[in-house]
């Protein structure tokens, strides 16, 4: 065929075939760029779910723009960037820029099954932040990191055999169904620690400290028989500091291996040591620039010439320094220890290098998260001042401070450096607040007290001002209460408070088991306290008391004895009955010595508490009495248990009553058993009996508790706490009251060791709206039983209160 037949005939096909003409007018742009072009039309195609809008909001061209391929491809860029579409082309029509996009599938339904160790709805809710939720924009590589992210899960809940299938089974209208089926097989278990090349220790001795565990009896609880890689890398350091605070300054660890069973159930731990030599210190030296004098850096120094090197006492020695320095304003101050070995003289020269940095002044001090605490009452906590230079020891004091405040719950404490200048910081104190106090209130009907109306409210942060405020109502048919009270601990500037009180009281018995005896009180009270160091105050009190005790032939011997030869004796008829009485006024004196270095009010964890309180009349009152009381609380963190503190407290009274007074007024008695003091016995049962058998109290008393607080997660630490105790206690009636048991028989309730009551068990403590709920189950070990001649202990094994936790 010639050369111009066959153009004749390409030409003629043109005309006749427009799709193909079409076909060649189109180019492909996104594979092979072109020259530079004005676009005078943009075409969308393959748009289903998608707006036409949404495409051109995200394309950065527009009609008119002269585009090359650069800026095709930031367009082709930025549309992918969307997460909307799959496939992205760019045509050319002559002057018509084509887009052509292949959208992702949605998302039209999410399953996840077989999952125990990890929530649905907290599995689901994290899943929903990384896209992965019905009706959401599938991506394959987010579901693969979805697999990987839940296998790493489970790897660290210890559960390797774990096998999850995450599919995407298409669906029509371009959407498909998301299903993760997880199989979470068994838990793996810690089967066997190994140390290897140790000889100066065994290896129970150099695991005992670690974190993980072969499985035990607290297993269950702890959960220290399950493997994590950072709880391994913790143990290698404590196994590092055993041998290192024993002499052993080049000890290494030099490998380690984790094995997994074959049926991945079992896991096998190996350490390799190489434990080196035993050192000593041949000199201890300061060098550096020395900003505060060095005779005091030295008395910080805990180790010195002749002791076994010691990693742990080097390691307080510099902290100790460092702290000192902070106390002058350095607060960046840095001390590094530089050890330099000799082998040969198996000894170590110890170099204490003193860098203290700039001293760092404070620019502002910062509250934030709060909003109903005016801004003074943190601030007048503050032991850490603006203008003066940063105290890393002022710091934790104020933040210890405005943490010990009743209606905090959280404080955190951040100094953040002012920019452009070296010496200037911002105190930022981050502060979560708790429940300002406790409210409550109720009306009801019962045959013995009729209509029973109750009310009282505790706010500990009246308007938003840190001041207290008690209100109390309770009105029975034979019980009422009314009292009111108000507290300003910061009277004046120099931190004097001041506590009034108001009350009034009608009961008919001491407690909710004693017997029949009707009390009449008005009190108001005035207290002032002073503080004496920044761990010690003073109180300084007094009260006015006027009562009236009334006794009926239901009533036991001994309240009627009391009240026929105290105070104001009378005796009157009513209701046919003849009523024995008395009426006194006494005017009473309160002095108190405080100490309290808890790190907070409401579950403390740290510090000490030590109250004595000493109350009296004066000669000449119309009763003559005093009252004597120590309370005592300690916090102790055992080497290796610091995770569960123990709780160590007392408390011991003691009253009598002088002069022509025969014995203390029966409601001022003490009174013990119940949850408040010795748990697993029947509240105030413990102790002396009346001729009715019911609970009378004693003059003298002394309760302890040793309790074991255990760990609890992040988030109910300052709301919750569970603890196991050991309780014990007696209540003794020393003076010259005389008690019988049930055959009439004389009997004495005098103090005797061998007498005291003790018992075990868990106790629960929670804060609510309403107060500090506790909860308690006791088993008594030690108790007295019941006899044909004598009365025995009630005991009580469940047993809860609501208390006053403000």
């Amino acid at each position: 065929m010639s050369r111009p037949l066959a153009v004749c005939l390409f030409v003629c096909a043109l005309v006749l075939n427009p799709l193909v003409a079409e076909k060649l007018r189109a180019q492909d742009i996104s594979s092979a760029p072109p020259a530079a072009f004005v676009v005078g039309e943009i075409r969308i195609e393959g748009l289903q779910r998608i707006s036409e809008g949404t495409v051109f909001n995200y394309l950065p061209i527009n009609i008119g723009d002269s585009i090359d391929s650069r800026r095709l491809g930031e367009a082709i860029r930025a549309l992918y960037g969307t997460g909307f579409f799959k496939d992205v082309e760019l045509r050319r029509d002559g002057g018509v820029l084509i887009v052509a996009v292949l959208e992702r599938p949605t998302i039209e339904s999410f399953e996840v099954k077989g999952n125990k160790d990890i929530k649905t709805e907290d599995l689901e809710r994290s899943l929903r932040n990384v896209g992965l939720a019905a009706g959401k924009t599938f991506d394959q590589s987010v579901l693969d990191e979805v697999r990987q992210y839940l296998t790493e899960q489970y790897f660290s809940r210890g559960k390797y055999a774990v096998k999850i299938d995450a599919r995407a089974d298409e669906a029509p209208g371009n959407k498909v169904k998301v299903a993760i089926d997880i199989t979470e097989g068994k838990r793996a278990r810690i089967q066997q620690i190994n140390v290897t090349g140790n000889q100066a220790f065994t290896d129970q001795e150099l695991t005992e400290p670690f974190e993980l565990s072969t499985p035990n009896w607290l297993s269950w609880y702890r959960q220290d028989d399950r493997y994590a890689r950072e709880a391994l890398s913790g143990d290698i350091e404590k196994l590092r500091s055993y041998y290192m605070d024993r002499g052993y300054a080049d000890f290494a660890v030099t490998s380690s291996q984790v094995a997994i069973a074959p049926d991945k159930e079992e896991i096998f731990i190996t350490l390799n040591v190489h434990e080196g030599e035993v050192y000593r210190i041949s000199q201890v030296r300061l060098s550096g620039e020395m900003v505060v004098p060095e005779s005091e850096l030295r008395r910080l120094v805990m180790i010195q010439p002749g002791d076994l090197y010691s990693l742990r006492r080097v390691t307080q020695s510099t902290e100790a320094m460092t702290l000192r320095l902070g106390l002058d304003g350095y607060a960046f101050a840095k001390v590094d220890a530089v050890p330099q070995i000799d082998p040969d003289t198996k000894q170590l020269s110890l170099a204490l290098v003193v860098d203290p940095g700039h001293r760092v002044y404070v620019r502002r001090i910062n509250f934030n998260g709060t909003t109903s605490v005016n801004d003074v009452v943190f601030r007048r906590e503050m032991r850490q001042l603006e203008g003066s230079y940063l105290s890393n020891a002022a710091v934790e004091r104020s933040k210890q401070r405005i943490q010990r405040l009743p209606f905090i719950q959280k404080v955190d404490a951040e100094t953040t450096p002012v920019p452009g200048t070296p010496d200037l910081v911002d105190v930022d104190f981050k502060i979560e607040e708790g429940l300002p106090g406790q409210f409550g209130g109720g009306i009801g009907y019962s045959e013995s007290q009729s209509f029973i109306l109750n009310g009282n409210i505790v706010h500990s942060n009246f308007l938003g001002t840190g001041e207290r405020v008690a209100l109390e109502l309770n009105s029975g048919k034979y019980s009422k209460a009314y009292s009111l009270s108000h507290t300003n601990p910061y009277l004046t500037l120099d931190e004097i408070g001041l506590t009034t009180s108001l009350a009034y009281r009608k009961v008919t018995q001491l407690t909710s088991a004693s017997s029949d005896f009707s009390t009449e009180t008005w009190l108001t009270g005035m207290d002032f306290s002073f503080p004496l160091s920044e761990y010690q105050s003073l109180r300084v009190g007094s009260s006015w008391q006027s009562a009236q005790l009334a006794t009926t032939v239901y009533s036991s011997q001994q309240f009627q004895d009391w009240v026929q030869v105290n105070g104001s004796p009378y005796e009157k008829e009513s209701g046919g009955y003849t009523i024995l009485g008395t009426k006194y006024n006494v005017f009473e004196i309160n002095l108190g010595w405080g100490y309290d270095s808890r790190d907070r009010l409401i579950f403390p964890t740290r510090g000490a508490s030590h109250q004595l309180a000493l109350s009296a009349t004066p000669p000449g009152s119309d009763i003559e009495y005093y009252l004597a009381s120590y309370n005592f609380k300690q916090f102790i963190h055992l080497p290796y248990l610091d995770w569960m503190p123990l709780s160590i407290s007392s408390r011991v009274s003691y009253g009598a009553a002088f002069g022509d007074t025969t014995a203390l007024p029966p409601q001022r008695n003490f009174f013990v058993g119940g949850p408040g003091s010795v748990r697993g016995f029947k509240e105030s049962y413990l102790g002396p009996r009346d001729s009715l058998g019911n609970p009378y109290g004693g003059d003298f008393a002394i309760t302890g508790q040793v309790e074991a607080i255990l760990p609890m997660p992040e988030k109910f630490r300052n709301s919750a706490r569970v603890t196991l105790f050991y309780d014990f206690g007696q209540v003794a009636y020393l003076g010259d009251t005389k008690f019988t048991d049930k055959g009439g028989f004389p009997t004495e309730y005098d103090f005797d060791w061998n007498h005291f009551r003790t018992s075990v068990g868990v106790g629960v403590e929670w804060l609510a709206p309403l107060g500090l709920f506790r909860f308690s189950y006791a088993v008594p070990l030690t108790y007295r039983r019941s006899t044909e001649l004598n009365y025995g202990d009630e005991l009580e094994g469940f047993q809860f209160s609501i208390g006053n936790a403000f």
